[in-house]
């Protein structure tokens, strides 16, 4: 460059169309002023590859095009004619193409050089040219498959990405360009040409200048953005429990170096005036503030900010003071500051305020002083950074620029049980003398002792309904039921009546009433299964047919869930010709009937199957009734409906935790329940076992594997269940299913609640600890160690009491469990304490009350090690009561 030549000649022939390479040489070649595009390559002796791509018409083709856009001269070689002469007809056609299209490009690579769109290494190479001098909008792109392989490519899309560009037309050897969204199909080695130009922006069309300008000062100057909790941007409703602190945060700021104070108003449904708490800074714009949820219910909040005026001017001459600057004027402009709010106060009459400012007022004026004018600015610049005076203006602000979050957030506060509970599942029509004799509700009191010993607080009955006769299933699930056989109790309806009736053989109402509060003097609630299906036999097949949807032969389809098939059951359609309101109502109706019985725990089956606008109007209409009421999902689904179901009401669901074994696996899923979004909606209940699942895990375990899985669910949640002979280890599986065999959802079922190598013991020993720990109560607060290994997991639950101190560790309740995951082998493991969590040292002590075994001990330090034998006991339970954190 700079010696005389004209131009240069690209080395876009010896290019694999992948590399970056030929993109930087273009730019360098720029200086040239011109670049000639050179299609073939020389002989100089020759490569294997370079004969290659001479016999081969598609690569020379390829290298023709590729020539043509990239340079503003074309040098064609010898070698490419001959190879496209004898394997196409198309040549001069495509020659004529490429010589025009290297006359048009007239505009020199110094102006407008090519550029490479695609990936380097990616299979189909995107180029791109300027065009023309008339038109220095339009530009060329080169489509070019790079490969040996067919290819397709979503061009438009492609091409978009880069600043809007959009294809115009084709250029060659077609006129038409792919429409945006449709894939265009590349031969081995094929090329294709398109012209392309920038699109049009989509922009807003501009308002009246002088108007919007008006709007826009009217705007709010100070930004309410990250609220917590907020669930969805506040179309569904955050769940705390009755007691809890509400721990609000919101990222709040102005522009430039402005004070904010901020607020949090929040109030009971059912009253109108707001109680409003200070938010505290915390780190990045960031606040938060707490309050008490001190009734059953629903509440309101929202956060309000504002500029703090008399804030920053404190903090102004603070810091203007201590370099030693004069504040006169400042000490001018804060006494105005004050006087305003006197006034204000006046306005509103609040006399005390009123008389508090004029006190301070009267301190503040100037006054001469034997130290000089230093001594007299100092006196001064204390009273106006007094607390008192502080307190006294911050009720009279008027709250420059103040501003409200929208929209109005919400929470329930629902009663305790709906976050901590341990269920006992069992069928009241086991309960008789012997496994011919249908059990009673009277059958069940004798139970209730036991189920009390071992720490249970809620008795959970599958359904209690009449059980239809049509298509009965027998033991095991046949399809062929005996005139003995009890049938499945989810096939709900008879003569004998549908969901607000008993099955005749458990007993009367008075009987169901008996047992009821038998076990509340237990203290045993009452759940009932509340099962949308009905039996073939249900009355509302007669008197509500308009509620079903019909087959072209008269019959209803069965229920089903594949692989699962239920011909006993059929079910309801929520959207058939006079279902709405009907049967939503009947629904309804059905739960405030048995809410009238006293329950108020309802487990749900299936809710997964069922519109979710129906489950949110009937929770919120019988919770707006009964807010003591409380629902779980049974519904092992997907987990978005999962969490949807939680959000439009459910308190509780079953979880993923029966397919949950590898230690990682509950780090991650208690990791996603508990600083994900589900936290602020979900609660888990892990439940051990079902009637309908038999886990392979516990087919397989042993004794030790039973220990294993409740010792998991009664420390990771707050709610754990477990359907009766868990505690007796039973496992025995149809084969190849998770299904019991005998399964007791077809037959009558005797157990010995003594029997040798039963698991009593340490279910009531988990739930003692349970009770007497508030860190247990929850599936949140929890903390998982590092720790060596994949059998052993440990982790830390803390529960901090209302209104604690932060540094306060006296008022945390902290329990270290370690629970071996493997039934058949001791394990050892190095763990470590988090005793940054506290504040400690690395060498500090910590005493550790052994839940287990009763007796008291002290940790040195971070690292520890472990060991658990399962045939031994599978976990260990420490409280922890770290001391002189900081």
């Amino acid at each position: 460059s700079g010696v005389g030549f004209d131009a240069a000649i690209s080395s876009s022939a010896w290019w694999d169309y992948q590399a970056p390479w030929l993109a930087d040489e273009a730019r360098r070649l720029q200086a040239f002023g011109s670049v000639i595009g050179l299609a073939g390559q020389p002989s100089f002796g020759g490569s294997p590859a370079q004969t290659r791509d001479a016999l081969n018409p598609a690569r020379q083709r390829r290298g023709l095009w590729l020539a043509a856009i990239s340079g503003d001269g074309l040098l064609v070689t010898e070698s490419v004619l001959e190879a496209l002469s004898a394997a196409s007809s198309d040549t001069p056609d495509a020659l004529r193409h490429a010589l025009q299209l290297s006359r048009e490009k007239t505009s020199p690579q110094a102006e407008s050089p090519w550029q490479l769109l695609s990936a380097p290494g990616a299979t189909t190479a995107l180029v791109r040219s300027g065009f023309s001098a008339a038109d220095t909008d339009e530009a060329l792109v080169l489509v070019i498959n790079a490969g040996d392989q067919p290819v397709s490519l979503d061009i438009a899309g492609a091409v978009a990405r880069h600043d809007g560009l959009a294809l115009v037309k084709g250029y060659w050897p077609a006129d038409d360009a792919p429409d945006n969204g449709v894939p265009l199909a590349l031969a081995a080695a094929e090329v294709r040409l398109f012209t392309a130009r920038p699109t049009r922006a989509a922009v807003v069309p501009p308002k009246d200048g002088k108007r919007a300008a008006e709007v826009a000062a009217r705007s709010p100057r100070i930004s309410i953005e990250g609220i917590t909790p907020c669930v969805d941007s506040g179309r569904f409703i955050a769940k705390r429990a009755v007691g809890d602190e509400l721990v609000v945060e919101a990222d709040i700021f102005g522009e430039g170096h402005d004070r904010i104070s901020a607020a949090v108003l929040w109030r009971a449904v059912d009253e109108e005036q707001w109680t409003e708490v200070p938010l505290a800074p915390l780190v990045n714009d960031r606040f938060r503030a707490t309050f008490l949820l001190p009734r059953i219910g629903r509440y309101q909040y929202q956060v309000e900010a504002w500029l703090d005026v008399f804030g920053a001017f404190r903090n102004e001459i603070d810091k203007k003071n201590a370099d030693g600057q004069k504040l006169d004027l400042e000490m001018r402009e804060g006494l105005l500051l004050v006087k305003a709010s006197l006034d204000r106060a006046e306005k509103e009459e609040r006399h005390q305020l009123v008389i508090g400012l004029k006190r301070h007022l009267k301190m503040l004026e100037p006054r001469s002083n034997a130290d000089g004018a230093d001594g007299e600015q100092q006196r001064r610049v204390a009273l106006f950074l007094a607390d008192d005076l502080h307190a006294l203006m911050k009720q009279a602000d008027a709250r420059a620029f103040r501003v409200r979050s929208t929209p109005i957030l919400q929470v329930d506060a629902e009663r305790r049980a709906a976050g901590f509970s341990s269920w006992y599942e069992l069928f009241p029509r086991s309960m008789g003398k012997d496994a011919k004799t249908h059990g009673t509700f009277l059958d069940v009191i004798a139970r209730l002792p036991a189920i009390e010993a071992m720490g249970f607080d809620t008795l959970y009955f599958p359904p209690i309904h009449p059980i239809g006769l049509k298509h009965r299933k027998g033991p095991n699930n046949t399809l062929i039921a005996g005139p003995d056989d009890v049938g499945s109790p989810y096939a709900i309806g008879s003569a004998d009546g549908g969901h607000d009736a008993l099955h005749p053989q458990l007993g009367s109402m008075e009987d169901f009433r008996t047992m009821r509060d038998a076990a509340k003097a237990h203290g045993l609630e009452l759940a009932l299964d509340f099962a949308i299906q009905c039996s073939p036999d249900h009355p509302w097949l007669k008197d509500h047919p308009d509620w079903f949807t019909w087959r072209p032969d008269g019959t209803i389809r069965y229920a089903e869930n594949p692989p699962k098939k239920y011909q006993d059951i059929v079910n309801v359609d929520f959207y058939a010709e006079g279902a709405v309101p009907g049967l939503w109502l009947a629904l309804r109706d059905v739960v405030l009937f048995w809410v009238r019985e006293g329950v108020t725990v309802f487990r749900v089956d299936n809710p997964h199957t069922k519109p979710m606008p129906f489950w949110e109007w009937l929770i919120g209409d019988v919770r707006a009734r009964h807010p003591d009421a409380i629902f779980l999902a049974e519904a092992f689904t997907r987990p978005k409906p999962m969490y949807r179901l939680a959000k439009v009401g459910f308190s509780q669901s079953y979880t993923y935790f029966t397919w949950r074994h590898g230690k990682q696996e509950f780090i991650d899923y208690l990791t996603e329940l508990t600083q994900d979004a589900p936290r602020e909606f979900f609660r888990p209940h892990f439940f051990v076992n079902t009637p309908d699942i038999d886990p392979y895990f516990l087919q397989r375990s042993g004794r030790a594997g039973f220990v294993i899985r409740a010792a998991l669910a009664t420390t990771l949640s707050g709610l754990w269940g477990m359907y009766s002979g868990f505690e007796l280890c039973e496992a025995a599986p149809v084969p190849g299913k998770e299904e019991y065999l005998d399964s007791e959802k077809y037959e009558l079922r005797q157990r010995d609640w003594n029997q040798p190598g039963n698991i009593i013991q340490e279910i009531t020993l988990l739930n003692q600890v349970r009770r007497a720990n508030p860190a247990l109560h929850s599936h949140t607060g929890v903390r998982f160690c590092q720790s060596t290994g994949d059998s052993i997991l440990c982790f830390t639950k803390t529960w901090t009491a209302p209104g604690a101190e932060p540094k306060n560790l006296a008022d945390r309740n902290i329990v270290f469990a370690a629970i071996c995951l493997d039934p058949n082998h001791a394990q050892e493991c190095s763990v470590e304490i988090p005793l940054e969590d506290w504040g400690l040292a690395e060498d500090a002590a910590i005493t550790c009350d052994d839940l287990v075994n009763g007796n008291t001990f002290t940790l040195r330090g971070r690292h520890h090690t472990l060991r658990l034998d399962p045939h031994q006991l599978a976990f260990s339970l420490w409280r922890l009561r770290p001391e002189g954190g900081v």
